[in-house]
């Protein structure tokens, strides 16, 4: 394939594609910044189960985290890497090409 030329999957992420995690990306993307429990209770899953996606969205440079004491408790801030904010975006891309443009006639 040519450099003029991109497939619809050019772009598409396997990482961010998982539900939960493609959720969290928009969110993300969307406030900039999200407190971990406000996340979970966003997506409606547990703790154990927000922790393992975010790690996974860390581990491949999308996501990091802030940690600060709000109300005497360590809170865990999350936010989408620059990185990340392009690979959600490049994700976003691949999803309408692959679903190409809507036909309001349907």
């Amino acid at each position: 394939m040519s450099a003029d030329t991109h497939g619809p999957l050019e772009g598409f992420d396997t990482i961010i594609h998982a539900p939960n995690r493609l959720r969290v990306c928009a969110l993300l993307d969307a406030a900039g910044e999200a407190e971990f429990g406000l996340v979970q209770k966003q997506l409606d899953v547990s703790a154990s189960v927000l922790s393992k996606h975010v790690t996974v969205l860390m581990d491949a440079g999308y996501v990091e985290q802030r940690k600060a004491v709000r109300d005497t408790r360590q809170r865990v801030w999350l936010r989408l890497t620059r990185q990340g904010r392009d690979a959600y975006r490049e994700h976003l891309a691949a999803l309408r090409a692959i679903v190409g443009p809507s036909d309001p006639g349907l």
